[in-house]
This record gives C-alpha cells, structure tokens and sequence, in this order.
C-alpha cells in the first residue's frame, strides 16, 4: 500500500491482486502491437490520450517508450498542441484525433468527421487495433489512477 497526495492508502502493486486480469491485457496490448507495428504512431496516442486523462505514470512510460521507438522530443512537447503544430503527418492526426474522441467520448461520441479521418489514413481491420489500443490505454490510465504506481512495472 502507498499514501496519494491526500494521504489514502493506496493498492500499489494492483497487479499482483488480479495476475490473471493484467495478463488479459498484457496480451491485448501484445495484439495490438502486432496488429499496428508501427510503434511511434501507437506511443504518440498513449501518450496524448494519457495526457488527456492526467495519468503521470502512463505519461512518463510511454514518452520514454516513444522516444525508444524514434520519436523526437520536439515532438512530444507539442503533442498536447498537435491540432496547431506541423509536425504531425494526416495519418497520425487522424490517431490523434480518434484518441481524443475516444477518451472524451462523454462529450459528443465519435464525430463522424474524426470516424472519417481515421477510416481514410486506416485500413478497417487497422481501425479496430488502433481503437483497441486507445480504449486498452484507457484502461491502464485509470487503474494507475485508482490505484497508484506498480513498482513491478516502473
């Protein structure tokens, strides 16, 4: 167990509580990767959609992951700005675009244009891995949310 900010106790190592569980996404994730083996494009969007939720844990790993995958630090400071940067390809706006809509789902659904971005720079059978992996990093957010850091993972 370990104190948040607030001083409540939190389960720290979550994973270890429910093995069979954390495999299950374990192998999603794997599926995933597979499914969309390109690695930068899948960082950026756990990264963005970690920013989004606030996930300080899912942010610092993925944007060490993403780095290990080739993305540029520039990058990364502006991907909360993507919208107004030029430094992000039509296809991994349509990620992007997706990640977010998907994440903040409560707020309008999936716009048909952010559908028909993705559906345009994304194979059908792509656009089921990618919106896998968002709804798969969602997942991870808000459990380090809930729980705090896993030590086993960091």
């Amino acid at each position: 167990m370990a104190k948040n900010g607030a001083g409540t106790q939190r389960i720290v190592d979550f994973a270890r509580l429910a093995p069979e569980l954390f495999t299950a996404l374990e192998r999603i994730d794997d599926a995933v990767r597979r499914g969309l083996p390109d690695q930068r494009l899948l960082e950026l969007v756990k990264v963005r959609t970690s920013q989004i939720n606030g996930c300080a844990f899912c942010l610092a790993a993925h944007s060490r992951m993403a780095l290990k995958a080739g993305e540029t630090r520039e990058r990364i400071f502006q991907l909360d700005g993507w919208r107004g940067s030029s430094a992000f390809s039509e296809r991994e706006r349509a990620a992007l675009s997706l990640a977010e809509s998907l994440t903040r789902i409560e707020a309008a659904g999936i716009p048909d244009e952010a559908y028909a971005m993705a559906a345009k720079h994304f194979s059908e059978r792509e656009l089921v891995y990618l919106a896998l992996a968002i709804c798969s990093i969602n997942t991870w957010n808000r459990l380090y949310i809930t729980f705090g850091g896993n030590p086993r993972m960091v």
